[in-house]
This record gives structure tokens, C-alpha cells and sequence, in this order.
């Protein structure tokens, strides 16, 4: 996708508080690349995505999908190319970067909980050291999220008490606690096991049924046709394909994005690029009922 020329200015640094206007992107991203050393990762990837859609980025691994998402919060530095949030290049050397964070939420494929907080508190630390809210209105904040992830009865609970999913709801209520305008999500069910990836899954659908602006990096299949506006199949640093996922998923244009699909639908059948399946046929699962 080719981003629209440049606006004629930036927004001044500071704290975002309200989306952005209309017809001005959420998250705008041109030409961006990233190099560790002599390795390019990212190579002139161009995207935008509107306040309230879901973006779902889908690839192989070590395709670039999640050093895209750390470069749009300036967790990794971008070699070159642009990235603005909500009207804030976060790109430029006088951006506020933490101001313009504080609206950001992420969730990792680690939990990334503080040990020793229970579950209310891990949500409460961030609102009261960033947000300067008392403690207080940090707890019922804390606690309404908590109930919305679906924890109302694990709020007292320390992170060793709580399985790999509940964790993983916990780190979603704390970003939520922030008052984010835009939600990264960073293959958020990978480190969990199979039965309790649906729950974290149904939160994340919820988010989205809210108006929640996401981008989201999975491997989840059926989540990225049903919730996400739009999907994008990267491979090799690049974007090889993008389109609703209806396209994307269920009918390919690109033959690199049907061998991949193949692969991960039919593992015990590993094709080669020659031995596809004909394009106009989507598989079955995404097959009408």
C-alpha cells in the first residue's frame, strides 16, 4: 500500500487526548526500514490505519511483523521512513515519545507482570506513576477493566497464581487502564496453551466490537478473518499482500500468500510452490456455511 503524499505540517508534540480528526489516519507508517547491523528486517513497508478498524498482521516467522509494531512506538528505532499516531510523528527528534505512549497500549507475547502486585495493583501501578491518578480513582479504573477482561474474581490474585491466560488478561486490563486511543497486540496467544487461547481471543473480539483501534501481529487465523477491517501478509520485510480478509485469507492474489496459508491450515501436507491448490477455491473453514 502507498501511503498519501505528506501533510503539510505535524501536530506539535505533547499528549494526544482525542483521536484523530476525520480522515486523518490513527497510525500512518511510509517507507519504513529497519536494519540490525547488516540485516534489513523492514524494507520501505507503507500503511495507514483508520480510528476504530483492526488492522491483523499475518507471516511467517521472522518476517518483520513484530519489529513493525515495536518501530511504531519507538521501541526500536527505525533506520528510515515515517511513522505519525494520532497526528504526532514519532519519527521526529522533538516528539514527546512518552507523552505520546501514555495512549498507546501494547501487550507482549510474555505477560510482563510485576511479580510482586497482585493483579488490581499491576493495573493501578501505570495510572498513578504516568497518569498522576490518585489512588483512588486508579483502583476503580484497575477494577471496572478487570471486570471487563473477566477477572472480577482474581483481582487479589499475584501473577503466580494466575494461569498463562488470566496473566495474559491481566497485561490487556492493565493497557486498558491507560486509557489507550490505539491497542498493540504482539502475538498475544503464542505462549499459551490451546484451551486457553479462546478466552484471551474473546476479549480482544470485544475490544474490537467497542471501537477499539488495534493492531494485531497473530498466528490466529479465524480470529484475523472475523475481526480484523483489514489484513496484511508480510514476508521478507516487505508487504506482499493486503486487502479485507475475505481477500487476503480466504482467496490470495499473491502466490506467496497461498503457499504460507497452505502451511499453516494443512501442516501434514507441506506443498511446494508449484503444487497449489487452485486460487479461486477458498479452504474450508472460511468456506460459507
Amino acid at each position: 500500500m502507498t501511503a498519501e503524499a505528506l501533510p503539510s505540517g505535524t501536530a506539535a508534540a505533547g499528549t494526544p487526548t482525542v483521536p484523530a480528526g476525520a480522515g486523518t489516519p490513527m497510525v500512518r507508517v511510509e517507507d519504513l526500514h529497519k536494519s540490525f547491523g547488516t540485516l534489513k528486517v523492514l524494507k520501505g513497508v507503507s500503511l495507514e490505519v483508520n480510528a476504530g478498524d483492526v488492522l491483523c498482521i499475518i507471516g511467517p516467522s521472522g518476517s518483520g511483523k513484530s519489529t513493525l509494531l515495536r518501530c511504531l512506538n519507538m521501541l526500536e528505532t527505525p533506520t528510515a521512513g515515517h511513522v505519525w499516531i494520532n497526528g504526532h510523528e514519532m519519527t521526529d527528534p522533538d516528539v514527546d515519545i512518552d507523552a505520546v505512549r501514555a495512549h498507546m497500549g501494547m501487550v507482549f507475547q510474555s505477560f510482563n507482570l510485576f511479580p510482586h502486585l497482585n493483579a488490581r495493583q499491576n493495573c493501578m501501578l501505570g495510572q498513578t506513576t504516568v497518569l498522576k491518578r490518585s489512588a483512588a480513582e486508579a483502583k476503580q479504573v484497575a477494577e471496572a477493566n478487570l471486570v471487563k477482561v473477566g477477572l472480577f474474581d482474581r483481582m487479589d490474585y499475584f501473577p503466580a497464581q494466575l494461569s498463562g491466560g488470566q496473566q495474559q488478561r491481566v497485561a490487556i486490563a492493565r493497557a486498558l487502564s491507560m486509557d489507550p486511543l490505539l491497542m498493540l497486540f504482539d502475538e498475544p496467544t503464542s505462549a499459551l496453551d490451546p484451551e486457553l487461547v479462546g478466552d484471551v481471543l474473546s476479549v480482544m473480539r470485544q475490544l474490537a466490537d467497542d471501537g477499539m483501534t488495534m493492531i494485531v501481529v497473530t498466528h490466529e487465523m479465524a480470529f484475523a478473518r472475523d475481526v480484523a477491517d483489514r489484513v496484511i501478509f508480510m514476508d521478507d520485510g516487505t508487504i506482499v499482500e493486503s486487502g479485507p480478509p475475505e481477500q487476503v485469507i480466504g482467496a490470495p492474489l499473491e502466490e506467496r500468500t497461498q503457499v504460507f496459508l497452505q502451511r499453516v491450515l494443512d501442516p501434514t501436507h507441506v506443498r511446494e510452490i508449484g503444487e497449489l491448490e487452485p486460487v479461486n477455491v477458498p479452504p474450508a473453514w472460511v468456506r460459507p456455511k
